[in-house]
């Protein structure tokens, strides 16, 4: 199977994204989405962002790499009726089957991002947006302090390297990087921008039920938890962990977690 693939039908993300929930709604607010615009949600999950771009008329397809998300989020869409929101699966760095073109607006929060080969990544962005339309990135940055980025440091401590060749996701997140990867797609760097945004994760539980949610949950941390068991370090990983997530927390309620981590936000325009 491809390794992608089988990382993030790991687990179950939806259990992560029920936290992502308000801060993805508020973000497609900020898009512009108008009745009838043609998006592409890609690395969609479960429909974070593709679902309230549906709501706000859009008529969207959600593609993503994990066939349970997919499954999860036609159900989100069929819950509520959507029926201008589809979710198909497909591979960020080969999008073959969508015809060139033929998006107005290609969204990726927090998800191409993950895709191995990152200039085919750009380059199918690239050439599924019409002229006039853009595409718009949320990419974690590394050496972050702030949540997703030390989850995925403190990770990486537990498990093996990764093998040769391996480009690291984050690099998403650093602009120079961005600016390489676009304008090796065609595009001009005047029409590359970047905003430095937050994202909140909130969720009715502790920040201890909270970290257990990524434990059994979330790719990267179960792979890095079954690492950790092997080497007797796993109790050292949980500390680790539960520690973050108590700093991080910015809610004063019993039960309740809020936590802020910054992303850069990647908007192209398409000439």
């Amino acid at each position: 199977m491809n390794p992608n693939k089988a990382l993030w039908e790991k687990g179950d993300f939806t259990k992560i994204a029920e936290s992502m929930r308000d801060s993805g709604s508020s973000l497609v607010a900020q898009l512009g989405i108008t009745k009838g615009l043609k998006v592409l949600d890609l690395g969609c999950g479960d429909g974070t962002t593709a679902i309230p771009e549906a709501r706000l008329g859009a008529d969207v397809l959600g593609v993503d790499i994990a066939g349970n998300l997919v499954e999860a989020g036609n159900k989100r869409a069929k819950t509520e009726r959507l029926v201008n929101c589809t979710f198909q699966e497909g591979d960020a760095t080969d999008l073959h089957q969508l015809a060139d073109k033929s998006f107005d607006l290609v969204v990726t929060i927090f998800g191409a991002m993950f895709a191995p080969k990152p200039f085919d990544v750009a380059r199918e962005m690239v050439r599924v947006t019409r002229q006039g339309g853009k595409i718009v990135m949320g990419n974690w940055i590394p050496g972050d302090p702030t949540l997703v980025a030390q989850i995925l440091k403190i990770s990486s401590a537990y498990t093996p390297p990764p093998p040769e060749g391996f480009i690291s996701p984050m690099l998403w997140g650093v602009e120079d990087h961005v600016i390489e990867r676009f304008t090796k797609a065609g595009v001009t760097k005047e029409d590359i921008s970047f905003t430095k945004d937050i994202f909140n994760f909130e969720i009715s539980c502790t920040s201890s039920e909270f970290v257990d949610r990524f434990r059994k949950y979330y790719g990267p941390t179960i792979n890095a938890f079954e690492a950790a068991e092997k080497n007797g370090k796993a109790a050292e990983l949980q500390h680790e962990l539960e520690d973050l997530f108590h700093r991080q927390n910015k809610s004063t309620g019993n039960g309740a977690t809020s936590i802020p981590a910054n992303f850069l936000r990647v908007t192209v325009k398409i000439r």
